[in-house]
């Protein structure tokens, strides 16, 4: 068995190199613009998979599963803290509407997937329900079906292999069309067209613009952590509670897995209460910088 130079179980440099990979990434993006159009998210998905290809780091490792039992569902809230169904609906109404139009073809897609290799791929089943979250609604998707579906760990890293060398090659696709001179000449690019006009240094970095300081003070961390966890932990609870309530599994009918499905699941929860009260306390949430 290959072993890494950084041990699965050094908990420490894992982190480390986590976080630090992390922020080298953003830096780059934010200072060249090659990275810029590359993306900081995918120069640490790339880096992170040359250096488990080459051993540097373990492809399995406590520290990983770390951030997704805990890291990725703090941010889940952090993420939708914005997320204000009234203004979504009176700002974004037909973006709202293209998304749902790209996500169902995302499940078509899936069901031609399924159909054309599940007689070549075991648990296609799952792997085909990850992937169709995690192209509906990135990384966080992935973990929360991963979690519902029960999926074995060699299986789940896998498919995020997979998936993170697909999609790091569809974004450059996508964030490269808009830079082609041929794509320019024949379609609006408004967003574009505006970012320049108001850009008063033409060299100037988009990315770095978007990204400059912002207002945060000691108590929108505080408020954004705090109402997080609190969030969180009330939404798991509650999911926890119902799935022990809602049976669920072979014999007791379609009627209760799918309520069990839908009220039992601690991430389906999770956002749905979320979104609920940043809905209904919504000047509250937007006083909070940062998140």
């Amino acid at each position: 068995m290959i072993t890494s130079i950084i041990s699965s179980e050094d908990t420490w440099l894992l982190w480390a190199f986590m976080a630090g990979w992390a922020a080298v990434s953003i830096c780059l993006e934010q200072k060249y613009k090659w990275a810029s159009k590359v993306t900081g998210a995918i120069i640490a998905l790339v880096g992170a998979m040359v250096l488990v290809n080459i051993n540097v780091i373990p492809s399995q490792a406590p520290a990983y599963d770390a951030v997704w039992s805990y890291v990725v569902p703090l941010a889940i809230p952090l993420l939708l803290f914005q997320a204000n169904l009234k203004k979504i609906w009176n700002e974004s109404g037909r973006m709202l509407l293209l998304f749902l139009i790209s996500s169902i073809g995302t499940v078509i897609g899936g069901f031609v997937a399924y159909m054309s290799m599940h007689q070549w791929i075991p648990n296609a089943t799952k792997i085909t329900g990850l992937e169709t979250g995690s192209y509906t609604g990135g990384g966080v998707n992935f973990a929360a079906l991963s979690a519902k579906l029960e999926v074995p760990g060699e299986l789940a890293s896998s498919a995020i292999v997979a998936d993170n060398i697909l999609m790091a090659l569809y974004f450059f696709t996508l964030i490269m069309l808009p830079a082609i001179t041929f794509i320019r000449n024949r379609f609006h690019t408004p967003y574009l067209d505006e970012l320049e006009k108001n850009n008063n240094d033409s060299q100037e970095n988009g990315v770095r613009t978007y990204w400059k300081r912002k207002e945060v003070s000691l108590k929108d961390i505080a408020f954004a952590i705090g109402i997080a966890f609190a969030l969180v932990a009330i939404s798991f609870k509650l999911a926890e509670v119902i799935d022990q309530w809602i049976p669920s599994g072979e014999g007791v009918g379609f009627f209760y897995n799918v309520l069990n499905g839908l009220f039992g699941d601690g991430y389906l929860m999770l956002t749905s209460i979320t979104v609920f009260v940043v809905t209904v306390f919504h000047r509250f949430f937007e006083n909070i910088h940062g998140a």
